[in-house]
């Protein structure tokens, strides 16, 4: 078998899957979300190269931020925020509005502004236009650049995202689109933006305080740096914790980390739950931040995928972290719904399912397919979860588990099989006159002597597939009782109750 199905592979009357099944095209706006909600941008799967994923997507985007404006202009912000998206969303805005203007269409300023909700990523949209289209940046991709630098360059932002090593800096942005400042004292931000960009050694000015803050810091001698361990001395100089290692030319202490803990984000909090255990972090600062990560506030805010909790319950070493952590995944998963009835789960734990999920190759899709599986699970009334590849596995429920707690077990109980994709016979064996089938899979099964994986299911009950990768092709058409939904978050789930209920609307947006 080769690794990469580089091309659309077809039969003699129809396409097939990677794995030579009959396959089903689907219609281009639900291969565009498949795909969107699925991609890390310049990142392989197991079937499709990296540089035919972007093409395939850039060509998508095209295609239907034409035929369908409005549809696309819910889309793009929705990926950035309810999917968490970052790189497709930018993706996505910018190649759609360079065929919105190429056709006429307007409002892709807008689409290009909402698309963007970090301060670096500004200079990540102006760098990949600049890579791939050159200079000339059409008007609505230039003023939604700018309206987003507007609202998200701050002294903070400055301090935190105006690297010397990226390609596009915040003065390049200001420089390249003009955004018009809102106030004053955004305006002496901008000019001191420009001023950093081009080495120039004008004074900071006074009304950007926090600035005059860290350079105050900044002119201390090393030697005196350590003593400063005042949490709200370091936040005025916007102090994050990588730059107060770099600034302390020492390690990371226990006195260190406490310092800077009160002013950490959600995110930093969560990937250093090892740093604070190795540098003896005391328990009553772990508490504040076990408060942190399991507060529903905070969680939702923090817009971390679900996958995050997993990936830090995996590398956190002390039991302090456990309770929180599946308390978080539990916040983080409010949008799995509670399902009446016998639902039937399959996971594929096949071969292919082990292609990376995050880039270090610590979390793979199968590691994505058993949190949400199992969390559909715990929020059911009835159901049964099965492991599937060549081979089946029954997961047994143990009442009152946790989806974390539920997750190793899964892993340490050998339920990721590996091996080929028989969908078609899981689904034959497995299926009992449940009220729906739920399948976590990247679609792509081997090869049966059905019409599609899902003929043995009656036509009146419901199937969703659940696709991790956005492959082109289908296991099944997309058809009456026959949904398919994507994505790294939880965000489509919400779908399910709402399609039992008679909803024509097939989107989470």
């Amino acid at each position: 078998m080769a690794k990469f199905n580089v091309k659309l592979r077809t039969g003699r009357h129809r396409p097939v899957t990677g794995e030579g099944a009959p396959g089903f095209v689907r219609e281009p706006r639900l291969e565009l979300f498949l795909l969107a909600v699925s991609k890390m941008v310049g990142e392989a799967s197991f079937y499709e190269r990296a540089t035919d994923r972007d093409r395939r997507f850039r060509n998508l985007v095209a295609t239907v931020a034409v035929a369908d404006p409005d549809w696309f202009a819910r889309f793009v912000p929705w990926l950035r925020t309810g999917a968490m998206m970052r790189s497709a969303s930018v993706v996505a805005a910018l190649e759609g509005a360079r065929a919105q203007v190429t056709a006429g269409i307007p409002g892709s300023r807008a689409v290009v502004d909402s698309a963007l909700q970090r301060a670096d990523e500004p200079g990540e949209a102006l760098a990949y236009w600049l890579a791939r289209r050159g200079r000339a940046l059409p008007k609505p991709v230039k003023r939604g650049i700018a309206d987003a630098a507007v609202r998200l360059y701050t002294e903070r932002s400055l301090l935190k995202y105006d690297s010397s090593a990226s390609q596009v800096r915040f003065g390049d942005v200001i420089e390249l689109t003009h955004p018009a400042a809102r106030n004053e004292r955004q305006g002496d931000l901008f000019r001191h933006a420009l001023d950093r960009r081009h080495r120039r050694d004008n004074p900071v000015p006074p009304s950007l305080r926090m600035l005059r803050a860290r350079d105050a810091l900044m002119a201390m001698p090393v030697e005196q740096r350590r003593e400063i361990t005042d949490p709200a001395m370091l936040d005025a100089a916007a102090m994050t914790w990588e730059a107060l290692a770099g600034w302390r030319q020492s390690a990371m202490d226990a006195v260190a980390w406490e310092s800077v803990i009160p002013t950490m984000g959600y995110l930093a909090l969560l990937r250093n739950l090892r740093n604070f255990d190795r540098a003896g972090v005391s328990d009553t600062v772990a508490e504040t931040v076990a408060a942190k990560l399991s507060d529903p506030a905070q969680v939702a805010t923090s817009r971390v995928l679900p996958m995050r909790f997993l990936s830090a319950y995996n590398a956190a070493p002390s039991l302090r972290w456990s309770y929180p952590l599946e308390r978080a995944l539990q916040h983080a998963l409010v949008n799995v719904p509670a399902l009446d009835g016998r639902t039937l789960i399959l996971i594929d734990t096949s071969g292919s399912m082990r292609s990376p999920f995050s880039k270090d190759g610590t979390l793979l899709c199968w590691d994505a397919a058993a949190v949400f599986g199992l969390a559909l699970a715990a929020r059911a009334q009835s159901a049964t979860v099965v492991s599937f590849s060549n081979d089946r596995l029954v997961f047994p429920e143990v009442a009152g588990e946790s989806v974390l707690g539920a997750v190793r077990r899964f892993r340490e109980g050998g339920y990721f099989l590996g091996r080929g994709t028989d969908t078609e016979k899981a689904v034959r064996e497995h299926y009992d006159r449940h009220d729906r089938l739920i399948i976590l899979t990247d679609e792509q099964a081997q090869w049966h002597g059905s019409t599609n994986v899902v003929a043995a299911v009656p036509a009146e009950v419901p199937v969703y597939t659940w696709n991790l990768a956005g492959y082109r092709i289908g296991h099944t058409p997309t058809i009456t009782n026959r949904h398919t939904f994507g994505g790294l978050s939880d965000a489509a789930f919400a779908m399910i109750p709402l399609i039992e209920a008679g909803s024509d609307d097939r989107w989470p947006f």
